[in-house]
């Protein structure tokens, strides 16, 4: 067994770069910055790097996915300047993590990421639901990575309709709570359709991947929410789905981990 080390792990995603210090799947340390400023000496990834090791101490290496090669590109020498070992989460360096997929290069690396802390934390199968800009299903099972669905995310849902109509208001993805089942105002209406309707699809894709596991023989998969606004699913929903909102740091301290132990392995 590996002796207990810090690792900070990075999810870059297309607006805001998502970063954990973990230390045996505890995370010690999280927050974001945007991913337009990665490599800004005072916003970004190298102030980052200054008060981690400023209020929590060293860390033993560095693990990151990316959706934007761009931002691969220009992050990469910041963490050449640790140091480090470095582990690039792909899907031809997901160690442990089966690919049941006809087209592995296309999966997104933060979909690997969340099917391997799904993995290391609750075992196959499982189903990870991860509601960012875009709303994401990934389907773990005995396999590995099988596929999953792409869907709009509430905050696509709401910028929708006021950039594409005249007179509807910007709403706030994060308060969409409204006690009546009709709207009494153009807000309260525009709030009902994109709370409601987001839980309904939701629930409706969820119904048709488990009807299709089902169908394959995989049955009772584990099913673990991630992502900013989980917060509108409906409360019945909670003996049903697992939170857990840093399952995409935990895939990624897990792919170093395996990745270091593989090297390690004579």
């Amino acid at each position: 067994m590996l002796p207990a080390m810090r690792i900070l792990c990075l999810d870059i995603g297309n607006t805001h770069t998502h970063f954990g210090l973990l230390e045996n799947t505890v995370v010690i340390s999280d927050g974001q910055v945007k991913t337009a400023l990665l490599d800004d000496p005072r916003e970004g990834l190298p102030a980052v790097f200054s008060s981690l090791r400023n209020q929590c101490g060293d860390f033993a290496g560095v693990s990151f996915c990316s959706v934007v090669p761009a931002a691969t590109e220009r992050v990469r020498p910041l963490l050449d300047r640790l140091g480090l070992p470095v582990w690039h989460l792909r899907h031809d360096a997901a160690p442990g993590l089966g690919i049941a997929y006809p087209r592995p290069h296309e999966i997104g690396q933060d979909r690997l990421a969340n099917c391997m802390g799904a993995q290391a934390r609750f075992g196959a199968p499982a189903i990870v639901i991860d509601m960012g800009t875009a709303v994401t299903f990934d389907i773990l099972t005995e396999r590995g990575y099988e596929g999953g669905v792409i869907a709009p995310g509430i905050g696509v849902m709401t910028r929708y309709l006021h950039e594409q109509t005249a007179l509807l208001p910007a709403l706030d993805p994060n308060d969409l709570m409204v006690s009546s089942g009709v709207g009494k105002s153009t807000l309260d209406a525009m709030k009902l359709g994109c709370a409601v309707g987001f839980a309904g699809m939701i629930d409706a894709l969820l119904v048709r991947v488990l009807a299709e596991l089902d169908g394959w023989g995989v049955k009772n998969p584990a099913l673990i929410a991630t992502g900013g606004v989980a917060g509108v699913l409906p409360k019945a929903w909670l003996d049903r789905i697992r939170w857990e909102p840093h399952i995409t740091l935990h895939g990624l301290e897990e792919a170093f981990l395996r990745g270091h132990a593989a090297r390690k392995t004579p």
